[in-house]
């Protein structure tokens, strides 16, 4: 029997080899998780049936929420376009390299990776379609990580009939673009169609090619930006809004309905289950459309100082890994997407990331907010004066002031959301702990940045039909 035994010992070892191998063929066989991330022009928190909005019809978005999560406090630290977007693109405050403002055509840093760069190093397509407004005139999506990239569509140009047939103020914004339209393009087929429904079908394209590998999506519309003018009589008529604000409504429910293709296409895969979406918005409502960030008060243009410029509806989906219907009320900003989308599809958040991974707050393994504090530091010396900001959330208080010259104003935002009255004569310590924090975070960030002058012939989206990939264009 002995020696029976020992062969046995001597086999042991195998056989447990072989099983962990079989294991691991398991684990590498599970599909790798997709990521979609719809990220809208100017949408205001109040907007959506889903954060309380009454006279738009959303049913996509409003699916979309009853799939995931709705974020109550979710920021934008770096207002508004283009900071909030390289904020993004980055996963960090975009003042820790020198973006205090606008500074459009301000480089992103090359020492640390993009998040298409991130994910395109851990085997991912990466695709862009729509609006870029981020990093230099170098660095277009092409050259900072993604590898399949819609190319932007001629758009229609108006005849001086039709000029002279558009209303007044359409014509007026008309003459301005030389008789080049803003939201209506041109498909491969020869037709004038609606620019959002063209990149809707995009994301379908994308999603079907690239339905059997891993892949990281990033549409970025041009809508629902001005000038909503053009919005057309069918889309304006399936909303209950009125006034001004009725086209801005016909361009929301446009987007609303590119979400539904995009959800069709995921089902139709097999995908929805194994796809985080983020849906999401660059900044708060513009005021100038009728755009509404009830409860809160302020917006893009006028009220830059205020909650509704800077707090915006963010929508996350994943169906059998994250809660649904549900809320989360804690502090989150833009750069916790990239950090989240890192924990996600590998076991670790880069060195240089703000973020937090939202997770674990999401499925309940954390409490509290994701951030105890959050701050703004919007002071570039030649941007618009009314972009200037210098700001602190904590709990449920604001504490704010436009110039850093400026006194500071406290408000509670649960009793008032519309920051109506001061209550920093009141509670000192409060206003003072806050403002010693950001004068803490103040100190750990880089200096103003400086615009490089770049000469470039190239658009940073070649145009066209179709798509191009990052190895068919130079990215030096």
């Amino acid at each position: 029997m002995q020696p029976m035994k020992q062969t046995w010992m001597k086999t042991v070892p195998w056989v447990l080899l072989l099983l962990m191998l079989l294991s691991l063929d398991r684990m590498s066989a599970q599909p790798s998780p997709n990521v979609v991330l719809v990220y809208i022009d100017d949408l205001g928190y109040g907007e959506l049936a889903a954060y309380g909005g009454r006279d738009i019809p959303t049913p996509h978005l409003d699916r979309l929420a009853k799939q995931g999560v709705c974020f109550s406090a979710s920021y934008i630290p770096n207002p508004p376009c283009c900071p909030s977007r390289c904020s993004l693109m980055m996963g960090q405050y975009a003042q820790r390299f020198g973006k205090y403002g606008m500074s459009r055509g301000l480089p992103l840093p090359e020492d640390r990776p993009t998040l298409a760069q991130f994910l395109k190093h851990r085997g991912y397509v990466t695709g862009q379609i729509g609006k870029w407004d981020i990093g230099s005139k170098s660095q277009g999506p092409l050259q900072v990580g993604f590898t399949q990239v819609a190319r932007t569509p001629p758009k229609k140009h108006y005849s001086k009939q039709a000029l002279e047939a558009a209303s007044k103020e359409l014509r007026k914004q008309l003459i301005k673009r030389k008789g080049r339209s803003k939201y209506f393009c041109v498909n491969q087929a020869g037709e004038t169609v609606w620019l959002t429904d063209y990149d809707g079908d995009m994301v379908v394209e994308f999603v079907d090619r690239n339905r059997e590998r891993p892949f990281f999506l990033y549409w970025s519309p041009e809508a629902v930006h001005s000038f909503n003018t053009e919005v057309p009589r069918n889309l304006i008529d399936r909303t209950q809004a009125t006034g001004k604000r009725r086209r801005l409504a016909g361009a929301i429910v446009s987007v609303d309905d590119q979400v539904g293709k995009l959800i069709e296409a995921l089902n139709r895969h097999g995908l929805r289950e194994n796809t985080l979406v983020i849906f999401s918005s660059d900044n708060g409502a513009n005021s100038g459309e009728g755009g509404s960030s009830a409860p809160y008060a302020g917006g893009k243009g006028q009220g830059t100082q205020k909650e509704g410029w800077v707090r915006v509806p963010t929508i996350f989906s994943m169906p059998g890994v994250l809660p649904q219907g549900k809320a989360y009320h804690g502090l989150i900003a833009n750069f916790d997407f990239y950090s989240t989308i890192a924990s996600l599809v590998s076991d670790d958040i880069p060195a240089h990331c703000d973020g937090t991974d939202l997770f674990p707050f999401l499925q309940g393994r954390e409490k509290g907010d994701a951030h105890e504090f959050l701050f703004w530091l919007n002071n570039q010396p030649d941007d618009a004066v009314r972009r200037h900001l210098v700001a602190v959330r904590w709990g449920d208080w604001r504490l704010y002031r436009k110039y850093q010259k400026d006194a500071w104003q406290l408000f509670n935002l649960r009793q008032d959301p519309r920051e109506e009255l001061d209550l920093i004569s009141k509670h000192p310590t409060i206003a003072n702990r806050m403002a010693a924090r950001h004068q803490a975070w103040s100190k750990t960030l880089t200096p103003l940045g400086t615009i490089p002058r770049i000469q470039s012939e190239r658009p940073i989206i070649p145009t066209g039909h179709g798509w191009v990939n990052s190895n068919e264009v130079r990215t030096d």
